[in-house]
């Protein structure tokens, strides 16, 4: 096999190749100590003891990736005919209006590129619009429009073309489907648009599609890349990105690379659109996967000391984040945010999972930086360094969440719609969600609805007392500086 010499940046790293993989050769996994020989696994020979250890964790993640290679076109089939239902039922208003229309010939119809086909996680929060009474200036605006960016980033682009022009008034800069250097297609969506009235980029990564096979190979693949300057971080999420092929994160990519990669076409037009004329910012937002990535963005315009860009640089806005990297990230992240300025607020809400991965211990060390603000099933938001339950495994919490489970259920269909407004009922779909929360609550609890009530309900004392942290921190790195210079 060709090796694909992945020491020449990076001196220590673990990569799986599922597809090379037969399912005799994964049982061998479990007992077999010739890793280095294995085509499907790639690392340094004197690391070899150090991932034999973790020969499970390989094990379980090759697998999860082999199925998911041969389940991508019936999952793309069941997700295609999942969706159709869903903007069937939409269109037509309800189920039984559908049934009307169907006897009299007069069913309405959309393809999936048109301008009213919603996707699966636009059909469990159908909201468009931005909240009427967080207005620019309100401390809330930036967080509310973030999460509304992160879901509209599910959408296709005559959708979110509509929206902006309909609802949000804003422009379209960009809306773009990346090439993965790894998988070989296109598969990292996100758009950029400005929004006139805070003079302020927004720029949108998708997360992880429900029937999308490769980004769930992605979010499970525990391949990783440790760099000198940046610490271990996921392989799968640098993928996503636009890490090169046998390169890693060269500054400019050859002439002959004509694939459009995540990372180097938001740099470059980002370049294009904020330069010392103007005074526009920007901000990086996104929900699941594209959580980690808006993180992982700013971390690599460090690397390439692209300093105008960080100090224009307004925000990261997650929303159910996983974790990216291990100690050195975190550690090289939080002087990034210490020496540009810019604000990093991880939103969690309540029992979502996947914030909670991957975990911090042993196997892993993963860890979370920047502001937390935790939700939980009642939206009242504080600032936490960490989520509870920081691992999600815990036998004396598998009660209570599902008892939590069954109040969130009570209180989408009718507490909040009474306390709050129509606008917070939740769509049928979202309440079969629900349902399957009362088994599974740590994914049900993963969805944007929950992120965007969170954003619209958050007391503005919350970000006062963010802005209160974030002046002190600045005078705590001021003070010994000023001192000595006098």
């Amino acid at each position: 096999m060709e090796s694909l010499s992945f020491h020449k940046f990076s001196g220590n790293y673990l990569v799986l190749r599922p597809n090379e993989v037969s399912v005799f050769d994964l049982f061998r996994i479990l007992w077999s100590h010739d890793l280095e020989e294995k085509a499907f696994v790639e690392c340094p020979p004197e690391r070899l003891h150090e991932n034999i250890r973790r020969r499970w964790l390989i094990f379980m993640s090759l697998s999860s990736q082999k199925l998911l290679l041969h389940a991508a076109a019936p999952l793309r089939w069941i997700g295609d005919k999942v969706e159709m239902w869903v903007n069937l039922v939409s269109l037509n208003r309800n189920v039984f209006v559908l049934l009307s229309n169907l006897l009299r010939g007069k069913v309405k119809m959309s393809d999936r590129e048109s301008e009213v086909f919603t996707s699966f996680i636009g059909g469990l929060d159908r909201r468009v619009e931005l909240d009427k009474n967080i207005k620019p200036g309100d401390c809330r605006y930036l967080g509310a429009l973030a999460a509304m960016a992160a879901k509209l980033a599910y959408e296709n682009e005559a959708f979110v073309r509509r929206i902006l022009r309909d609802y949000w008034k804003m422009e379209l800069i960009g809306h773009y489907n990346f090439w993965n250097d790894y998988q070989k297609k296109n598969n990292t969506q996100a758009f950029m648009v400005y929004d006139q009235t805070t003079d302020m980029i927004i720029v949108a990564f998708r997360g992880t599609e429900p029937f999308n096979a490769d980004d769930w190979s992605t979010d499970l693949d525990v391949s990783w890349f440790e760099l000198d300057e940046m610490g271990k971080i996921h392989g799968g999420f640098m993928k996503a990105l636009g890490l090169v092929m046998e390169k890693g994160w060269p500054l400019n990519l050859d002439e002959d690379h004509d694939r459009p990669l995540g990372y180097y076409t938001l740099r470059e037009k980002l370049k294009e659109k904020l330069n010392p004329t103007n005074e526009t910012r920007f901000m990086v937002t996104g929900h699941s996967l594209g959580g980690a990535l808006s993180i992982l963005f700013p971390a690599v315009l460090a690397l390439h000391k692209e300093g105008l860009l960080l100090e224009r640089l307004e925000g990261v806005y997650t929303f159910g984040q996983p974790r990216v990297g291990n100690t050195k990230f975190k550690e090289f992240m939080e002087i990034q945010l210490r020496n540009h300025g810019f604000r990093y607020l991880r939103y969690v809400y309540c029992n979502d999972m996947i914030p909670r991965t991957p975990t911090d211990d042993l196997t892993f060390l993963y860890k979370h930086f920047g502001s937390c603000i935790y939700f939980n099933s009642c939206y009242k938001g504080k600032i936490l360094e960490e989520e509870p339950h920081k691992n999600y495994i815990s036998v004396f919490a598998w009660i209570p969440r599902l008892l939590n489970a069954a109040w969130e259920l009570v209180r989408g269909l009718i507490v909040l719609p009474m306390m709050k407004g129509p606008e917070y009922k939740e769509t049928w779909l979202l309440t079969l969600l629900r349902l399957w929360g009362l088994v599974f609550p740590g994914l049900s609890a993963h969805n944007t609805q929950d992120y965007g009530n969170a954003t619209r309900l958050i007391s503005p004392r919350i970000y006062h007392q963010l802005q209160h942290n974030r002046k002190g921190r600045i005078a705590d790195v001021l003070t010994p500086i000023l001192a000595h210079e006098s």
